[in-house]
């Protein structure tokens, strides 16, 4: 396997034999809540290159346009292992920290940097910009 997550129980799992579309960094309040850090990293991959295994817990909210998202937890940690975005059915989204891999990929996007907390310094990656989460 290419790359493969758990939560911090072990219960829940997503193994993927291909390398993820996107990985990005985001500063919005939701993710700031989601991760209980000052950001959230992120992987994208296609979601027929994904396999989950174990039961989840399934919470939805919406964007602030509206747009819905649904996070799988694992229901003995509580922690967030996955989820998809309504306006991308094809994306399954999954924390970079979950890997737990020094070697994963770099982030190369970095998105809703207009609220990232002042003294947060990115190091010096290649990384493109944008304020919308969908870019």
């Amino acid at each position: 396997m290419k790359h493969a997550s758990s939560c911090s129980c072990g219960e829940v799992k997503v193994i993927s034999e291909s390398e993820p579309t996107r990985v990005s960094i985001c500063h919005c309040p939701e993710c700031q809540k989601r991760t209980g850090s000052v950001f959230g990293v992120q992987a994208r991959f296609t979601r027929n290159q994904v396999r989950t295994e174990g039961k989840t817990s399934q919470w939805i909210r919406a964007f602030e346009d509206g747009e819905k998202i649904t996070f799988h937890f694992c229901p003995k940690c509580g922690s967030t292992m996955y989820w998809f975005m309504e306006s991308l059915p094809e994306i399954i989204g999954t924390g970079v920290g979950n890997f737990a891999d020094p070697k994963f990929p770099v982030p190369t996007v970095a998105v809703f940097e207009s609220r990232k907390h002042p003294w947060i310094e990115m190091p010096g990656l290649k990384i493109q910009h944008f304020d919308e989460v969908n870019q």
